[in-house]
């Protein structure tokens, strides 16, 4: 039996429940009788992602569209803050600590810089492409030393507060979800940069669907976006509600995990 899951944007606990709210709903409105299945951290993302009972997941735009066949597209998450602007995209914002001296991200350079995993698109990847344009023939290298394996936003913000990291990325929706039902734990961190946006991750099948399937889960998180029954839920997941993008828009990912070989000496 295929499963349901939104670790990726489950910020705190009160958004994970919202989440598998919204999404028992649509697979109750759709008769799909699949289970929403609890995956939190520390459990890596990569063994979810490689499970072939996917139904309904969110997964990394970057991961999905190196996949190969990819995964079935379902929908993906419409955050509703201005900038967004009515689309499934989000961003990178690179953050320090609140109350550091840094006012740009310039002033990081030469500091320590963390992120959550290398095959992570706002993570670390879009960082690094952000940060080329920094690079110069007599600064090669901008930080003096990189500190991995902190998982997700979360963990980066705990990184800055403990003095362990200076700056690091954090997913722009997660981080929002975060001001939003967290605020005082968000309020540790400050953006002084963000990327442009890209595709944000997408609910992905993994397992076989038939046409009736795919369509009545679609139809069914579509109606997700507009049902009074989920009105407390979308305002906890700054949910303006779900689209259903191409396949093609994850294009966008092509050659940029291969290429993030050549600017990793940038930390």
């Amino acid at each position: 039996m295929p499963i349901a899951n939104a670790r990726m944007y489950s910020a705190t606990p009160q958004v994970k429940q919202a989440w598998k709210d919204v999404l028992g709903w649509a697979l109750r409105s759709a008769r799909l009788p699949w289970d929403v299945i609890d995956y939190d951290a520390p459990a890596p993302l990569a063994e979810l992602w490689s499970r072939s009972d996917l139904g309904c997941a969110m997964m990394c735009g970057l991961p999905y569209s190196q996949r190969l066949p990819r995964p079935t597209l379902v929908a993906a998450p419409v955050p509703s803050p201005a900038r967004y602007a009515r689309r499934p995209v989000y961003f990178t914002d690179i953050v320090v600590r609140a109350a550091s001296k840094f006012r740009t991200l310039e002033d990081t350079f030469g500091g320590v810089v963390g992120y959550t995993l290398e095959d992570s698109m706002s993570g670390c990847v879009a960082t690094r492409r952000y940060l080329r344009s920094f690079r110069k023939p007599d600064q090669p290298q901008l930080y003096r030393k990189a500190v991995g394996g902190l998982i997700n936003a979360r963990r980066v913000i705990e990184a800055l507060d403990a003095g362990d990291i200076d700056v690091g990325p954090v997913d722009g929706y997660y981080y929002e979800l975060l001001q939003k039902n967290e605020p005082a734990f968000a309020a540790k961190a400050r953006v002084v940069a963000s990327t442009q946006a890209a595709p944000i991750p997408p609910f992905v099948a993994t397992a076989p669907l038939t046409a009736d399937e795919l369509g009545a889960l679609r139809a069914a998180l579509l109606a997700a976006g507009s049902s009074g029954d989920l009105s407390p839920q979308r305002d906890m997941l700054l949910l303006a509600g779900f689209a259903v993008p191409s396949n093609a828009d994850y294009d966008a990912f092509n050659g940029i995990l291969a290429a993030s070989n050549d600017f990793k000496g940038i930390w």
